[in-house]
């Protein structure tokens, strides 16, 4: 029951004439459409209101030989009324070293906490909790490196680091400005039930990097947000820690009929600039419940809360939200998923906090592979 991404390098293969291994159908081609309607605008929002273009994908991937394979993802979007295209993915991964480690280079989903390495249209709600919204632009991708072993233990125990610009985060002056150190583990309680914990540290030494020298800062508020994209972090830090834990039930493992899965997290960062006091400080958790109750439909309740401090000049002022979500989804089949959802918020220093709901379609054509536990 306890499923986890299959590696490309699983993907049938055939052996050439020159000796090299290659794919049968090289490269999968994969195309995921989302699009939706909004009926009011809210705070910490990357969706804007009306009708609009959301995380729309294309993707190519294929093994390379019996060593490598690589992934293009573009990500075609809105913002302010003008479309986007951005890279998403553009990474070689090894396939079969040692001790079963491996390394991916190039630019790629960071794996701190539990949604990020996760693709957008992987979620159970329209929209990413306003914890990773705000604290890591809803999905934090950089160009860089990252070593992964599999523990050789009896139940799932991973463990990674990477090494990026960072200048998705915030910009610097830093040729590698942000680390990370993260770790899984998890298994099966029985036949109907799974669970994963999971630690993970950012270090982004471009955090102090925002003041200009004149007591102004670049962090600006969620009205005059401007970043290089649509999905930028809005609230730094040089520390981020998250700790995030889900358990799944399914009866006797058969998850195609029905599947009960509880989600959390937890993200914290400090130093947020150098006139941060020790009280200065940003964070916020979130806890899901998604219930797959038949086969084609879902339903699920989404809490979360944010406090956070927007830095102007040498000072900072205090933000917060409270953000209630509400969804059904019907899927008829694992390509296709229509999506209905309220949201309700409740805010201090939030302009657009509001209420709204919302409809996102989510369709997929092509190749495609197997989602994250």
């Amino acid at each position: 029951m306890y499923n986890r991404v299959v590696p490309l390098a699983l993907i049938p293969l055939v052996m050439s004439a020159s000796g090299v291994v290659a794919n049968e159908l090289n490269p999968d081609v994969s195309v995921t459409l989302d699009g939706y309607y909004k009926q009011n605008d809210t705070a910490l929002s990357h969706r804007e209101e009306g009708f609009g273009l959301g995380h729309t994908e294309l993707s190519l991937s294929s093994p390379i030989d019996d060593l490598f394979s690589g992934r293009l993802t573009a990500v075609f979007g809105e913002h302010d009324g003008e479309s986007e295209v951005l890279i998403e993915e553009a990474y070689l991964q090894t396939n079969g070293l040692p001790a079963s480690l491996s390394i991916r280079a190039g630019r790629f989903l960071s794996q701190v906490g539990y949604l990020n390495s996760r693709h957008m249209h992987e979620d159970d709600f329209v929209e990413r909790p306003a914890a990773y919204r705000a604290m890591l632009g809803s999905h934090y991708y950089d160009t860089g490196l990252r070593f992964n072993a599999l523990l050789p233990t009896p139940f799932f125990w991973q463990v990674g680091a990477e090494a990026f610009a960072g200048d998705q985060l915030t910009e610097g002056d830093e040729d590698i400005g942000v680390f990370t150190l993260n770790t899984r583990v998890g298994g099966d309680i029985s036949v109907s039930q799974s669970w994963q914990l999971g630690v993970s540290y950012l270090n982004n030494g471009h955090a102090d990097s925002a003041d200009t020298g004149d007591g102004s800062h670049d962090y600006v508020s969620e009205e005059e947000h401007d970043h290089d994209h649509s999905h930028g972090a809005g609230y730094t830090g040089e520390n981020l820690y998250i700790a995030d834990l889900v358990w799944k039930w399914s009866p006797n493992g058969n998850t195609r009929e029905q599947q009960l899965t509880l989600s959390g997290e937890y993200l914290y960062a400090d130093e947020l600039n150098q006139y941060a006091a020790s009280d200065d400080t940003n964070e916020g958790w979130y806890l899901s419940g998604v219930y797959q109750f038949a086969p084609q439909w879902s339903a699920g309740v989404r809490y979360g809360e944010v406090d956070l401090r927007e830095a102007h000049g040498d000072h900072f002022h205090s933000q917060a939200l409270e953000e209630t979500d509400v969804m059904l989804s019907w899927s008829r089949s694992h390509f296709s998923t229509v999506r209905l959802q309220y949201t309700h918020q409740s805010a201090t220093g939030f302009d657009k906090a509001d209420n709204a709901v919302m409809v996102q379609y989510v369709m997929s054509l092509g190749a495609h592979g197997a989602h994250g536990y």
